[in-house]
């Protein structure tokens, strides 16, 4: 059966809220970190295991397929 469910809200509040905990961009908001330094990740053999690595590819794939105006609207409410 194909998952017809949106992403999860809760995960995208994260992005916009979460910042990061170590390397050359900690304490700067996921959303807010540049695509060479995903890219960077992807090149070095992928983003982390776990919870910070999802939430870096979703920040990826925002921002990779030009959707980063979520970001933005998640920002001003929250």
């Amino acid at each position: 059966m194909e998952n017809t469910q949106g992403p999860d809200p809760q995960m995208l509040l994260d992005l916009v809220k979460v910042k990061m905990p170590f390397g050359r961009f900690k304490n700067v908001v996921l959303c807010d970190l540049p695509v060479s330094y995903l890219e960077w990740f992807l090149r070095k053999g992928g983003f982390p295991e776990g919870k910070l690595g999802q939430q870096l590819s979703t920040v990826y794939e925002i921002k990779l397929n030009g959707l980063e105006e979520i970001f933005y609207t998640l920002k001003k409410r929250f």
